[in-house]
């Protein structure tokens, strides 16, 4: 897997992942490169409200339905620490441009541009991210711990904006032509 870039792809969890941070998992790769890889989880929502950061954050929200925006665990590393994967991109202070239109932004100007009603059309707000070293990535997907799934801009925007998140395992599987339940259930056997 030498040379392979995965930004602005997805891994699937294989069925056989134990990891709690990662079972079940759908992670939208913002940055891979040769020093490591960087993604978002992008279906597994806390208990937590967009409102509730607008509060930590003194913001007051102009609408009160912006507020109930789920917020997701993105992963393990930096849980403090708000990203939001939007479209499209905009000048905002702290941002990942991953292609030509959707970026992850980690400055509050955009969390105050979301209150006051003009921020990004499209977001998925995550506390965390999910990281991997140099290599890391490209040897657990060879040793079968992810699927990657590339997907054309209208597949990609469904996943990432437009689906609850309990369908998106399945629908990113189906990217592939593959039907997670059975997948898992012929998983092992000869």
């Amino acid at each position: 897997m030498e040379n392979v870039n995965l930004t602005g792809q997805f891994l699937v969890a294989m069925p056989a992942m134990t990891d709690p941070y990662f079972a079940k998992s759908v992670t939208f790769v913002c940055e891979h490169n040769a020093d490591g890889a960087m993604g978002v989880i992008i279906n597994r929502p806390i208990e937590m409200k967009l409102k509730t950061l607008f509060k930590q954050l003194k913001l007051q929200a102009a609408k009160e339905e912006t507020g109930d925006s789920p917020v997701h665990f993105g992963g393990p590393v930096q849980i403090d620490r708000g990203f939001v994967l939007h479209q499209p991109i905009h000048d905002w202070n702290s941002s990942l441009v991953i292609g030509e239109d959707i970026a992850l932004t980690t400055s509050k100007d955009i969390l105050e541009a979301m209150a006051n009603g003009t921020g990004p059309d499209h977001a998925l707000i995550t506390l965390g991210y999910a990281g991997w070293g140099a290599g890391q990535l490209e040897q657990e997907i060879g040793q079968n711990a992810w699927l990657t799934v590339e997907a054309d801009r209208e597949a990609r925007d469904q996943l990432l904006f437009g689906l609850p998140h309990a369908e998106k395992v399945e629908a990113a599987m189906r990217l592939l032509g593959l039907d997670f339940a059975r997948f898992a259930e012929e998983a092992g056997h000869a």
